[in-house]
Order: C-alpha cells, then structure tokens, then sequence
C-alpha cells in the first residue's frame, strides 16, 4: 500500500506539472492586446470594458488597458511601451475638445510601432481624431474629416469606388442609426466565409468619410437609408509601413446605453476578434459562428451575460 501511495502521489505530481505546463504554454499563445482610452465625446469606458470582455471571452487575447490621464501634467508624462503588445486598440477621440492630445512622444511612437509592423484597431470614434496629427490620417485612411480634408470614397451602384476629391460634396457625417445591411466588396481574411450581406443592428454608417486613402482596401459597405441614401465604406484595412490597420464605423456605444444591440449583435463581436487576430498574425482561424447574421435577420447575444459577467 505504501509504495502504492507514493506511485499515486508522484503520478499526481507529474500530471499536475503536464497541465501546468499546458495552461502556461496556451497563456502565452495569447495575443497581446492593448486598449489605450482616456477621453471621448463617446462612452469610452463602457466601450473598453466590453471590448475587453469579447477579446477575452474568446480565450486568444491578453488585453490590458492604459487609460491617458486626465490631468495635464500627469498626460504629459504618459508613456506606454506599444512594443510590449500584438495590436493597439485606439479609443480615444478628441473632435470636442481638440486641445486633448496624446503627447507628441507618443504620437512618433505609435507611427514607429505600426511601420515596423505592429497592429493598430481604429475602434468607431477614434476616426474622428486627432486632425492636427498628419501620420495618424495616414494610418486611418479615412476619418471624420472637413470636406476639404481629403478624398472621400463612395460605391456606386456596380460596386466600384468612386473617389471623391476634396473641396467636393460634403464633409463627414451621419444620419440617424439603423439596421444596417453590411455587403461585402472585397474578401479578406476577417470576412472570409461570412454571408454576403449580413445585418448588423442600431448602427452609424458614415458619409462622405475623408482623407488622404492611400493604401486601401475596402472590405465592406453599406446603404444610408437614414440619410444620403447613398452607398458609403463601412471597413477598410490599411498598410502603413510594414504594419496593417483596421478602422470601420462600427461599434458605437454612446452615453448612457448598457452593453447595446450594436455591441450584442454576433457578426460584430465576430469580426473584433477576427479583425484583432489578422492584426496581429496576418491570418485568422477564429470559427464563424453558426448563429451569425444574414442580410435578413439580425443576431444578438443575451443582453444579461455581460451584466452578469461583473466586468461592466
């Protein structure tokens, strides 16, 4: 019995160090995430916490959070090591207060970052930013810009982009939200074996989206209903040195709203996690869920798990 007890008790040894191992080694296949916030005319804590959560829930991502301070000085001093991480994750938008910055050490450090290869997520209003900072217009692509600051692209009824110059139509704007119809016009990896079309609920679709788009490709578009009844950009990737980009429209969450229908529907929460895997790998292995939306009906996620989850 003796030698029976120590056999069990070094086995128990050897399979607990096996799966300590195994929950190690699949920690460190995480991807490295970083959301920097801080300040928005939208609800930014609200939109890093579920962020965080969807990335999370997954089981593929770390993310840590670098919130830049409110106090002057203090913002002065923000210093975060980008190099540390897989994909930074941009919410911060400064279109009513345009004397917030990120200090212009870390400006160069984030275009260093991206052209060296580093990920970068434009998440909805953070393509709203920063007009003043030349590099980033040309890591967006396109943002929330004047009518005179830069091309605007639109799709015409053949699904060719028509490239607006600047000082033509309008500035960028919006009408009102809805259930918008997502058509896809290039295929990529973050889309590959989604639908078509696929309806996404309670959303902003941008008109006349303007900047220097370089180095573009638009991967989906949809119909302004609510407002130009036209045709605008919805996703698009952008090279930017050796690094790859992703800005799209998608993912409001204003003031006051809890975890919202735009933020439970399932093709969104699929694509931030698809999106977030191709930035940092260049490839996506991530499932397409079988509940995900088609053009004609929408799929939402309980409204309670994020509640419940404890991490709103």
């Amino acid at each position: 019995m003796k030698i029976n007890s120590i056999l069990g008790a070094c086995l128990c040894i050897v399979f607990s160090a096996f799966y300590s191992h195994i929950t190690v080694a699949q920690q460190a296949k995480r991807i490295s995430v970083l959301i920097v916030d801080g300040f928005s005319n939208h609800d930014w804590q609200q939109t890093t916490a579920v962020t965080k959560w969807i990335l999370e829930e997954s089981g593929r991502f770390k993310v840590d959070v670098s919130t830049i301070p409110s106090d002057s000085m203090a913002r002065t001093a923000w210093k975060p090591d980008f190099n540390k991480y897989n994909v930074i994750v941009q919410n911060t938008n400064n279109i009513q207060n345009p004397r917030l910055r990120w200090p212009r050490q870390a400006e160069q450090e984030l275009e260093a970052y991206v052209k060296k290869g580093g990920g970068l997520y434009i998440l909805h209003s953070a393509n709203n930013a920063f007009p003043h900072w030349k590099e980033y217009d040309k890591m967006i692509g396109m943002g929330w810009r004047p009518s005179s600051g830069g091309y605007a692209l639109e799709i015409n009824s053949d699904k060719k982009i028509i490239r607006i110059p600047p000082g033509e139509g309008e500035g960028t704007g919006h009408a009102d939200r809805f259930n918008a119809v997502i058509q896809i016009l290039n295929r990529h990896p973050i889309n590959k074996n989604y639908p078509d079309q696929w309806q996404t609920a309670n959303t902003e679709v941008y008109y006349f989206p303007r900047g220097p788009a370089e180095n573009m490709t638009v991967l989906s578009f949809a119909y302004d209903s609510t407002g130009t009844q036209k045709m605008w950009p919805v996703e698009w990737t952008i090279n930017y040195g050796k690094g790859r980009v992703y800005n799209s429209s998608l993912g409001h969450l204003w003031k006051g709203e809890i975890y919202p229908p735009a933020y439970r529907c399932t093709g969104y929460q699929t694509t931030v996690i698809r999106v977030t895997e191709w930035l940092a790998t260049g490839k996506v292995t991530y499932p397409v869920p079988v509940d995900f939306p088609t053009k004609d009906s929408q799929s939402l996620r309980n409204e309670q798990e994020f509640i419940n989850s404890g991490k709103h």
